[in-house]
C-alpha cells in the first residue's frame, strides 16, 4: 500500500541577508551587500615573503610592481612605487625598460596603465577578480543607452560626458569618442570648468560618470552649484528615472554610481568621532557622501590627505574617512610625530576587491613570470584604447 504525504509548509522566515543575497532586499550602508566585520588574517607566511623577494630579484629590471595606497603592507612591502591609481599608471609608463608592469591594483587601473604603456609591455593583474564595484555599476550598454536618453530629450547636443579614472576602459572610451575627458579626485574642479567652456555657459550639461558623490561634492562645493543643478541618473529605470524636463533643466547629469567604501561614512560617523576626540579634525575623501563632505573639516584625494597629515603640527589628531589600509598605514607612519590618527567609522571595512591582491597571488604571478609563463596579462583592444587615451590627453591637457 502506498502511502501519501502531503508536506507541511515550514515555517521559516528569510533573514536580511537571504533577501539581501536574492536581491529583494537592500543594504543601505554598503553596495552589493559588500561588508568585512573584523581584522583580515594575519600576513602571510615568512616562506612566501622570502619566494616574493627571490622570484623579485630573478626578474630584476624586468618586472615593475606598481602599488596602490589601498593594499595591504605586505604586498606594499614590493612596490617599486606606491600612489594612486593614475599616478601608478603614469610611473609605468615612466619605465618603458620594464617587460613586465604587475599593477596591485584593481582591474581599471591595470586598464590605464595598459592604455598609456607602450605595445611591448605587458600589464599583469595578480587576482583577475580584483574588480572595482564603482567601475561596474556604469556598463557600455548602460552609458549608450543614457546617451540615447538625451538625443530624446534633445540635450546630447551641449552635453560633455566627464568620468572618473575610476571606470572601464570603455567608458574612457565612450568619454573620449563623445568630446569629454577624463578626471581624477584631485582635478574634477578643473575637469568641470573645462567641460563647461566647450559650449555656452549656460546651456552646457556634463554628464558625470560613475561616482554620483565626487560630480556633486565638485559642483556644488568646489563651484557654487546648487544641489538643484544636478539630477541623479539611474540606469536601472526608464528614461534613468528622470523627466525631459528634468534632464533640459540640469546642469549636473550625475550617474548612479558609488565607492562601496567611501559610501559608507555618515554624518553619525562624523559625530560620533566629534564625540568621542575634542579637538578632531574630521578629513574625507570626496567620494564620501555631500552631507558628509559638508560635516568634515579638510576634503580631498588620497594623496591630499597624505600631504595635510605630512604638514599636520605635531600633537594634532584626526579622523580619516578613507579606506582602511591606508589609515593604518598613516596612523603607524605619523605616531613617531605625536599625530593621533584614526579611521573615521566604528565599522571596520576594508576594499574588498582591492585586497583580493594578497602576498600568495603576487607570488604566484612572479614566479610565473620568472618562469616565463604569462598569467593574468590585461589588454585594451585598439579602438578602445585609441577613444580612451584621447580622453586622458584632454585629461593630461587641463591647465
Amino acid at each position: 500500500m502506498r502511502v501519501v504525504t502531503t508536506a507541511q509548509p515550514l515555517d521559516v522566515q528569510p533573514t536580511p541577508l537571504a533577501l539581501l543575497l536574492l536581491g529583494r532586499e537592500a543594504d543601505p550602508k554598503s553596495e552589493r551587500g559588500v561588508e568585512c566585520p573584523g581584522d583580515l588574517p594575519s600576513p602571510s607566511d615568512p616562506d612566501l615573503v622570502a619566494r616574493a623577494r627571490a622570484a623579485k630579484e630573478k626578474l630584476g629590471d624586468k618586472v615593475f610592481i606598481l602599488g596602490h595606497h589601498y593594499q595591504r603592507d605586505e604586498v606594499i612591502e614590493f612596490a617599486d612605487v606606491t600612489g594612486d591609481s593614475f599616478k601608478l599608471a603614469k610611473d609605468a609608463a615612466a619605465r618603458p625598460e620594464a617587460e613586465y608592469i604587475v599593477f596591485c591594483g584593481v582591474h581599471f587601473m591595470a586598464e590605464s596603465a595598459d592604455i598609456l604603456t607602450s605595445d611591448d609591455q605587458k600589464v599583469v593583474l595578480p587576482d583577475l577578480a580584483a574588480g572595482c564595484s564603482m567601475a561596474d555599476m556604469a556598463t557600455a550598454e548602460q552609458v549608450a543607452e543614457c546617451w540615447d536618453v538625451l538625443t530624446e530629450a534633445g540635450v546630447a547636443g551641449v552635453t560633455v560626458p566627464v568620468s572618473y579614472m575610476n571606470s572601464s576602459a570603455d567608458i574612457k572610451a565612450f568619454t573620449g569618442k563623445h568630446g569629454g575627458t577624463i578626471c581624477t579626485s584631485s582635478n574634477a574642479k578643473k575637469a568641470l570648468e573645462w567641460a563647461f567652456g566647450q559650449g555656452d555657459p549656460q546651456q552646457t550639461k556634463v554628464l558625470f560618470l560613475p561616482d554620483q558623490h565626487l560630480g556633486r561634492n565638485t559642483a556644488v562645493r568646489d563651484m557654487g552649484m546648487s544641489l538643484d543643478d544636478c539630477v541623479l541618473y539611474n540606469p536601472h529605470k526608464p528614461g534613468g528615472g528622470l523627466t525631459v524636463e528634468q534632464l533640459r533643466n540640469a546642469k549636473m547629469i550625475l550617474w548612479r554610481g558609488h565607492c562601496s567604501v567611501h559610501g559608507r561614512f555618515s554624518v553619525d560617523s562624523v559625530n560620533d568621532v566629534r564625540a568621542r576626540i575634542p579637538g578632531v579634525n574630521v578629513l574625507v575623501h570626496p567620494e564620501c557622501k555631500h552631507e558628509v563632505v559638508a560635516a568634515a573639516d579638510h576634503v580631498g584625494s588620497t594623496e591630499y590627505i597624505i600631504k595635510t597629515l605630512e604638514a599636520a603640527p605635531a600633537g594634532s589628531k584626526w579622523a580619516i574617512g578613507t579606506e582602511l589600509n591606508l589609515v593604518r598605514r598613516l596612523a603607524n607612519r605619523f605616531a613617531a610625530e605625536d599625530k593621533e590618527v584614526v579611521f573615521l567609522d566604528k565599522t571596520v571595512c576594508f576594499c574588498s576587491t582591492m585586497n583580493r591582491i594578497d602576498l600568495p597571488h603576487l607570488v604566484w604571478t612572479l614566479e610565473s613570470l620568472a618562469e616565463g609563463n604569462l598569467v593574468n596579462r590585461i589588454q585594451v583592444d585598439k579602438e578602445t584604447e585609441s577613444f580612451a587615451k584621447l580622453a586622458l590627453e584632454r585629461m593630461l591637457a587641463l591647465p
